[in-house]
């Protein structure tokens, strides 16, 4: 029998297929079914930024309301700067899904300020989480705010997180740095434990009859692959950091392009969206069968066997490629442009 297990972020997993973070996980019973089709671990839904500013504001709100008029009112409440507050329902269900499952639990923050996110860090530390994912989605629209600004905010955070607390810490990012493998190195010595290539950023609609701008979500498709794959072969063995690659993992394929890349992980939230969790079971199965029938033994033989320092062409993965794209363009014989 193949050995699908991995590593990814000190944890040791049954195998590389990991449920990112997704609806699938609101509720305990979506856990635990990502893990009975056999998940090598599960990401938890994302606790966003706006949400904790959101408790805290109304927590203030009700707090405080009317203690001007009662001089003595303002000596019973804490000080809010000092007071945990928050959506307890997610660390409520994170500890839950801890003392229910057997494999690893990522909890995940999203957002991009520090501050109170070291606070809730700790608190999905002490919930019981293995590892937390940091995912920093950030559109700079201030056209005085430079790159090397919005470089130092991310480094920031992942200085500010990781230093509060003792699990391991990866950092899901967007491919639109100036200088990515720079970015990536930058992440790593700021303690990132692992990288999670890349952040989808979702592209509103505009709705021409309303007048309204419209949230869409459109699940990603195998071609999105294509990216991270590309920076986790280039990156592979040249930043000391875990990976993980997001976006276009679709089936078995994806998931061994990304071993072969030098992925410790690829995650899937959109297949199994459409196609229900048992879509983990069958894809580990193909996985199993497709090892079987080319020989190999383990997922540690493959990883890294196609990024850029064990390719017979290193260059396909920079400008190279770009000409030989275009070059591999050919009509349809039927005379049909394609």
């Amino acid at each position: 029998m193949t050995d699908l297990s991995t590593t990814y972020l000190g944890l040791k997993l049954k195998n590389p297929l990991v449920p990112s973070s997704s609806p699938i996980s609101y509720k305990l019973d979506g856990i635990r079914r990502m893990e009975d089709a056999g998940a090598g671990a599960v990401v938890m839904y994302s606790l966003f930024e706006e949400e904790i500013t959101q408790a805290s504001q109304q927590l203030d709100h009700y707090l405080t309301y009317g203690t001007e008029s009662f001089g003595e009112a303002l000596s019973y409440f804490p000080d809010l700067a000092n007071y945990h507050i928050g959506p307890e329902g997610y660390l409520d269900l994170l500890r839950k899904a801890k003392e229910s499952l057997d494999i690893p639990v990522i909890g995940s923050l999203n957002g991009v300020s520090s501050g109170g996110w070291t606070d809730y860090a700790r608190l999905i530390e002490q919930a019981g989480a293995d590892a937390l994912e940091l995912n920093i989605y950030y559109i700079p629209t201030d056209p005085a705010m430079t790159g090397a600004a919005v470089e130092e905010m991310y480094l920031n955070v992942v200085r500010e997180v990781k230093g509060s607390v003792r699990i391991p810490v990866a950092v899901k990012i967007s491919p639109y740095f100036s200088a990515t493998a720079n970015m990536a190195y930058r992440l790593a010595a700021a303690g990132a434990d692992g990288l999670v290539l890349f952040n989808r950023f979702y592209q509103p609609d505009l709705d021409l009859e309303s007048l309204e701008v419209n949230p869409h979500l459109v699940l990603s498709n195998p071609y999105a692959l294509r990216v991270p794959l590309r920076w986790v072969a280039i990156l592979y063995g040249r930043i000391s950091a875990d990976f993980a690659i997001t976006g276009g993992v679709r089936d078995h394929i994806g998931v061994l392009k990304a071993m072969m890349a030098g992925a410790n992980v690829a995650m899937m939230a959109s297949e199994l969206l459409e196609n229900g969790v048992r879509r983990i079971t069958e894809v580990l199965d193909e996985m199993h069968l497709w090892m079987e029938e080319h020989e190999y033994e383990s997922v540690d033989e493959m990883r890294g066997s196609m990024s850029q320092i064990h390719v017979a062409e290193p260059a396909a993965f920079e400008r190279a490629n770009y000409m030989k794209v275009l070059g591999s363009w050919r009509p349809d014989p039927s005379g049909v442009l394609i």
